[in-house]
């Protein structure tokens, strides 16, 4: 594990902290303020120790002077005020001689939250190339970074992974809780262990697939991956969404071939079409027409999956069955999310869109553990490592058990 908050000496310093606080919002009102909550044992804990508390966040894609209308986090810091019980200040600078000595006249336990980091990524991204002069500007303005930004931990940017080279580094309650909780649970699972792929775009998942497909008894593939699979065992999918890469194509060929036993396909799909926004027909698999496009999962398929779902002792969910949002392709979704919730397994919830289903379909409360992150979350399984981290160094002792 790396070097940890708690084994860190912070009492009375001045303490910078990258959090992850982009979050849904909506004419400045926040509508989700799931992430803004997970940090707040990292910051309670550095306002026990008597820290002042500097705050970096990203917040949405920021690429022209227009976009940074958009996406101020004053609306953040004003909610994160009535989450705490200390003063937030906010800076519309984030890159400013002025900040040090805003900073120096911080009293203990108060907290400044700097404007979005992306702000410096118009005109010369900044942030996002990892600009040292950037990154060692934002290390002078505290004595230690704590790194508390799971979601953004696949980020080489200035602000995740270019402080903690000048800096005294550790990371924070939240990113020790993602590390232990999925080492713990996927990376080392209860078996049988069953993986669940969906999503839209293999190509950004084909890493991870080759990696737990080692590791699990059994993967069900659904959405854009599920097309892909039956687009390279010659089915027709029609125009529904797939890879047209070869080299993936292949690349998925070779990992069925290998390892026929443990893939777990579609039999039957919802289907709409390209040309009328009303069509919507059951199909079996090997029936689907040139103008199709399969939008969900069908009773075949769930049952099928059911099947699985009833063996496993863990089971990773990253993606959904369908288009759950319009709910004339949600049944698969909804019905799949309630199997997993009367199943004796372990349930692990792998972030992004996932999280997000899970959340508005009423699931939140029904799972072992949801991570903060997406990319960064199928990042740390694939590979095991995480950018941002590489400058913290590692803990010379075990951290104690962490609760789930």
């Amino acid at each position: 594990m790396k070097q940890t908050l708690q084994n860190t000496d912070v009492k009375n310093k001045k303490v910078i902290v990258r959090v992850d606080y982009n979050v849904p919002m909506k004419n400045g009102q926040i509508l989700d303020d799931h992430k803004i909550k997970e940090t707040l044992e990292t910051i309670n804990y550095l306002i026990e120790e008597n820290c002042k508390i500097i705050l970096l966040s990203h917040f949405g894609k920021v690429k022209t002077e227009l976009d940074k209308s958009k996406y101020s986090l004053e609306p953040v810091a004003k909610h994160l005020k009535t989450l705490l019980n200390t003063e937030v200040y906010f800076s519309k600078e984030n890159f400013s001689p002025d900040l040090k000595e805003r900073i120096d006249n911080l009293q203990p336990k108060e907290i400044l939250m700097l404007e979005n980091t992306r702000f410096l990524d118009v005109p010369n991204r900044l942030e996002s190339d990892c600009d040292t002069q950037v990154a060692m500007f934002w290390a002078s303005l505290a004595d230690i970074f704590v790194f508390d930004a799971f979601a953004s931990a696949h980020r080489r940017h200035a602000s995740t992974y270019g402080i903690a080279k000048y800096l005294p580094s550790c990371i924070g309650f939240l990113v020790q809780k993602e590390l232990y909780s999925l080492d713990k649970l996927v990376m080392n699972p209860t078996h049988p262990f069953v993986v669940v792929m969906g999503g839209a775009k293999i190509e950004d998942k084909i890493a991870l697939m080759e990696n737990l497909i080692t590791k699990c008894d059994y993967l069900l593939c659904a959405g854009g991956i599920a097309n892909t699979c039956l687009k390279a065992l010659h089915f027709n999918i029609g125009e529904s969404l797939a890879t047209n890469d070869m080299k993936t194509i292949e690349r998925i060929q070779k990992l069925m071939l290998e390892n026929k036993e443990k893939f777990v396909l579609p039999l039957d799909a919802i289907v709409g079409n390209t040309y009328d926004e009303s069509y919507v027909k059951y199909k079996l698999i090997n029936k689907i027409d040139s103008d199709d496009v399969i939008k969900d999962v069908g009773v075949k398929t769930l049952e099928k999956y059911e099947t699985t779902i009833k063996k496993a002792q863990t089971i990773f969910l990253n993606g959904t069955l369908g288009q759950y949002e319009n709910e004339k392709f949600a049944n698969g979704t909804k019905e799949f999310f309630r199997m997993l919730s009367a199943s004796n397994a372990i349930v692990v919830v792998g972030g992004g869109d996932s999280a997000s289903a899970v959340k508005n379909l009423g699931y939140e409360d029904k799972f072992t553990y949801i991570s903060s992150g997406g990319g960064a979350t199928l990042e740390y399984l694939g590979t095991g490592n995480l950018i941002a981290l590489e400058n913290i160094s590692e803990e010379s002792e075990p951290i104690e058990t962490l609760d789930l």
